[in-house]
């Protein structure tokens, strides 16, 4: 008589705990991953409702010059003095057809030190300078409310 061999009984319910283990660590890589995909210095930008769509800025070799609420300088991730700002600058730009330099400016920094900052970009030769703001959607007024009574207004 031949040996046939039994199948072993189905499991009723799948063991999702070694799923769950691989979720978690996913999780954590791309929470530890997604602040560092950040380009540049973290400010919070001033709000406006009329912008320009600038997609160049978020190109990997876009030039953007951070100024942070405490004044301080920022070329990409690199922390710089107003006076290298027009070297370190031109450099970049040397070598390039689009000489676009971009300006994150921090809602709350002081106007001086944004304009002192876009100042140093145009001394290096820069014509076209772009200020990067965040967008917010217009508050549409409610239309007036039709008059209620047929006589007309009251005087």
């Amino acid at each position: 008589m031949a040996y046939k061999p039994k199948a072993p009984p189905v499991m009723a319910s799948p063991n999702v705990i070694p799923m769950a283990d691989i979720m978690l660590v996913l999780l954590i890589i791309f929470m530890v991953i997604t602040p560092m995909l950040h380009k540049g210095v973290s400010v919070d930008m001033a709000a406006a409702q009329n912008t320009d769509q600038m997609q160049n800025a978020d190109k990997d070799d876009a030039i953007i010059v951070a100024v942070t609420r405490d004044g301080g300088t920022y070329l990409g991730n690199k922390e710089i003095t107003l006076d290298q700002v027009t070297d370190q600058v031109k450099d970049l730009i040397s070598n390039r057809l689009d000489k676009t330099v971009y300006i994150r400016a921090d809602a709350r920094a002081k106007y001086g030190d944004v304009v002192k900052a876009v100042d140093a970009v145009r001394s290096a030769g820069v014509e076209d300078l772009g200020l990067l703001t965040e967008h917010i959607q217009p508050n549409r007024p409610l239309p007036p409310a039709p008059p209620t009574s047929a006589t007309g207004p009251a005087e």
